[in-house]
């Protein structure tokens, strides 16, 4: 049986940058809580949390401890929050993320009606909303959710950094049916789009694919979303122990990829069980 690993499997930038400063500051700082988990790897939430970062989703709780902010940010007040009551703040927030917040909240300032590409309740899209002041904001998920919002004119377009770049244009060109000027900031992050290329091409070309990576992870489910549709036979898992043997029966080739919040160490774990499947 041939095993394939996509080149680009695991951690992005933003994660990988949010995962060494949380580390970094556990080890220069023992009074230290993250607000939310870090990143959506419950695995690596729990590996922070025997260094001594716990995790606080209540802002109101927090009180003289030092506080990371995840790598998916948080939103303009809670922010402000923090700065007001003085806590100590390292800031992991992916730059790409800090981008589409600054261009959402540009296009507000500019008196366009603003439309965000991407799941409601995800805490990047929760924060990018709250950079949107003195203008109409809205969310929308797919095309048939951009097709019923009651726009104005003068139309602003940004995207959750994981969204797909399909979803993407196929709703900018929905917006473009039904505005007088659109304006367009294409916030999807390079890593994302590199990472459901390979799956894509991956999940064409193996018997079975294994997508790794948080249940709670949205580019994760993407990514499983986007290989069951061209291989049925996608399994999304957290961990090698959900593997099961029977999967790969009279399986010649299987394809892994994993998602940009996935730890390196769970994907060798997953490789290596595969190796005992193997023998």
């Amino acid at each position: 049986m041939e095993i394939v690993l996509a080149k680009s499997a695991g951690f992005c930038f933003g994660v990988k940058r949010a995962v060494n400063m949380a580390f970094k500051a556990a080890e220069e700082d023992q009074n230290i809580c993250s607000l939310g988990p870090l990143i959506h790897s419950p695995q690596l939430v729990e590996r922070l949390e025997a260094e001594g970062i716990s995790v606080i989703n209540d802002i109101h709780a927090l009180q003289d401890q030092s506080v990371i902010v995840r790598s998916h940010g948080i939103t303009r007040q809670e922010e402000e929050h923090l700065y007001a009551n003085r806590l100590k703040v390292v800031d992991a927030t992916c730059p790409f993320v800090k981008k589409a917040q600054k261009y959402a909240e540009l296009l507000g300032s500019e008196g366009y009606c603003v439309v965000i590409v991407g799941e409601k309740e995800h805490p990047e899209v929760q924060g990018i909303l709250s950079y949107v002041q003195n203008a109409e904001v809205f969310v929308a998920a797919d095309v048939e959710a951009a097709a019923q919002l009651p726009l104005g004119k003068r139309v602003g377009l940004v995207a959750q950094t994981t969204q797909s770049y399909e979803n993407f244009s196929s709703i900018a060109l929905k917006l473009l049916e039904r505005s007088k000027e659109l304006r367009i900031f294409n916030t999807i992050c390079d890593a994302t789009a590199v990472r459901q290329h390979e799956a894509r091409t991956l999940a064409e070309a193996v018997d079975v694919m294994l997508v790794i990576g948080g249940y709670n992870s949205a580019n994760t489910n993407r990514l499983a979303r986007i290989c069951s549709e061209i291989q049925p036979l996608t399994y999304h898992l957290e961990t090698a122990d959900e593997i099961s043997s029977e999967w790969f029966d009279g399986v010649e080739r299987v394809g892994i990829t994993a998602g940009a919040s996935t730890p390196e160490w769970i994907i060798r774990e997953v490789l290596l069980r595969l190796g005992e499947i193997q023998k």
